[in-house]
């Protein structure tokens, strides 16, 4: 497995990549209330970059036809911006990726809209709980199964399902690194990780079963039990010491929004 190791030179370009990745998401993340649309929302986005002096790291990947994944209640990941008017209760996944100087930074956050069901807010704080708990495995040495194994650890404890078709994964030069870092996985397993890595960790959790499709659209990914569904992402540096969060961000993910 051939996993980049970036230079202090490419890190700083990280950095800089990364830091317009979250100004985005904290400010599309602001825009989240009844009656806007999705594709108001993905218009925002895509103006915003331009004012970073980047572009989307998603339109046209793959053929993908957004600026940003946008993607409501039951919705996974890979939502596409459209006529859709977001409603009171909903909770809207945000997920961000930008080129900026040839380097990727990778965000995403799941926002609720106003006051949205006890259940629900619980699911938002454990994933964002679990994220942070991955986070703390990203040291120099350890085993990458060690972070997989956490993240399922934490939340089957909660009563939750793991995504199993997506993944994280390294980020850099391109969207898509080695090594790819599953939300499941067994401890001692996997590569070591060194510094100067750069991985994407983005847990993805399941109120109900961990069952998927992917809707007719061919990227919009919702739950098979129709459940709602939640995501938080960050791309973080592996270094000698503490992990370095490249796309820490102003707001908190999961602020109510009215």
């Amino acid at each position: 497995m051939n996993i980049p190791i970036k230079t202090e030179r490419e890190i700083e370009k990280m950095r800089v990549a990364c830091r317009a990745a979250s100004e985005v998401l904290d400010r599309v993340s602001a825009m989240v209330r009844p009656g806007v649309s999705t594709g108001e929302i993905d218009h925002a986005a895509s103006v915003l970059m331009a004012e970073q002096s980047c572009k989307s790291a998603f339109l046209g990947y793959r053929g993908f036809p957004g600026n940003v994944c946008i993607s409501l209640n039951e919705e996974v990941v890979h939502g596409i911006g459209g006529n859709r008017r977001i409603q009171y209760g909903d909770i809207v996944k945000l997920d961000v990726g930008v080129v900026k100087d040839g380097w990727v930074g990778d965000t995403a956050a799941t926002i609720p809209v106003g006051i949205v069901d006890e259940k629900t807010q619980r699911l938002l704080a454990v994933t964002e709980r679990t994220l942070q708990l991955a986070i703390s495995y990203a040291e120099s040495g350890r085993r990458l199964g060690d972070m997989c194994a956490a993240i399922e650890e934490e939340v089957v404890a909660n009563g939750y399902s793991v995504v199993r078709e997506f993944v994280g994964h390294g980020v850099g030069r391109k969207l898509h690194e080695e090594p790819q870092i599953p939300n499941y996985g067994r401890r001692g397993s996997g590569p070591k990780l060194k510094p100067g890595m750069t991985i994407a960790i983005e847990p993805m959790v399941n109120l109900g079963g961990a069952g998927v499709r992917v809707l007719a659209d061919n990227w919009t990914v919702v739950t098979l039990d129709a459940k709602p569904s939640a995501h938080f992402e960050h791309t973080v540096l592996v270094t000698k010491g503490e992990p370095e969060i490249l796309t820490w961000r102003k707001r908190a993910c999961a602020t109510t929004q009215v």
